[in-house]
């Protein structure tokens, strides 16, 4: 299987278990690996015959800054699924970050990483 990566992709959503956070709102980065076979469009040289990778972008966007969650597990599995409704992929790798997340000591990020496939 061929592998499309995403990587730090941003956008402000008002996810988390505290009020602050879902009133004041926080970046979030998304990277994405996407599992395809592109040799029908490297074959074709063919942009319908693989995942374009703009609009994956856009919608994960889209999601991060939608509707509210609780949980950055439940804001990955959201995103995993919308990745796995293009056609063609057929699994996906997603790491959410949450560099901002309510800790009281010095850290660098907190993430969740999942793996979800058709399968």
């Amino acid at each position: 299987m061929d592998r499309v990566a995403l990587r730090g992709l941003k956008a402000r959503g008002h996810h988390g278990v505290f009020p602050k956070e879902r009133e004041e709102g926080q970046t979030f980065i998304v990277d994405l690996v996407l599992g395809l076979d592109t040799r029908p469009a490297a074959a074709a040289d063919d942009l319908t015959k693989t995942v374009h990778y703009g609009v994956v972008a856009e919608e994960v966007v889209a999601v991060v800054q939608g509707e509210p969650v609780d949980l950055i597990e439940t804001l990955a599995e959201r995103i995993a699924q919308r990745c796995l409704e293009h056609e063609g992929v057929e699994e996906v790798e997603v790491v959410v970050h949450k560099p901002d997340a309510p800790i009281t000591v010095p850290f660098d990020d907190v993430t969740i990483t999942i793996t979800r496939s058709r399968a």
